[in-house]
């Protein structure tokens, strides 16, 4: 990947609903050979999806919270099945695989508190194997970006 694919990349992520004639003309390319490389993009795995940005709060989801998780023991078996149950529920939109004091840290979104309790004492306490859960409650956004700086 060189400079002028990570320009097409950061213009897309910018805005993915842009047309092939914009996106050319904001890369300084012409249509075509921007057209070749974007494609190239998606059929190497670099561009992997289109997706829409929705405000959660307008949503009815406007409470985020972190969870960093840590498990019991470590086993392939307790690994596997942690990470396949939490790829099942819809309230977690990202779960990293950490090191530090956690093994996991989780994106949740709910509509409240009390929609949080329930998603703790119905989604991840049944999973077991959990030693541990620390909660941080967002209450407030600095900066939210899905653009890549540009690399030296």
């Amino acid at each position: 990947m060189d400079r002028k694919d990570q320009q097409i990349i950061r213009a897309l992520q910018r805005n993915g609903r842009m047309t092939n004639q914009d996106l050319a003309a904001e890369v300084n390319l012409s249509p075509s050979p921007c057209l070749r490389r974007l494609k190239l993009l998606e059929q190497n795995g670099i561009i992997t999806g289109y997706s829409a940005n929705i405000d959660a709060e307008a949503y009815g989801l406007p409470v985020t919270v972190f969870v960093h998780v840590k498990l019991e023991s470590h086993t392939e078996a307790t690994v596997k099945k942690f990470e396949a149950a939490i790829a099942r529920i819809d309230q977690v939109l990202e779960c990293f695989v950490m090191t530090g004091s956690s093994d996991y840290l989780l994106r949740v979104v709910v509509a409240d508190l009390s929609d949080y309790e329930k998603f703790v004492r119905r989604k991840l306490h049944p999973l077991g194997g959990i030693a541990s859960m620390d909660s941080s409650f967002v209450y407030g956004v600095v900066k939210k970006t899905n653009v890549f700086p540009v690399t030296e």
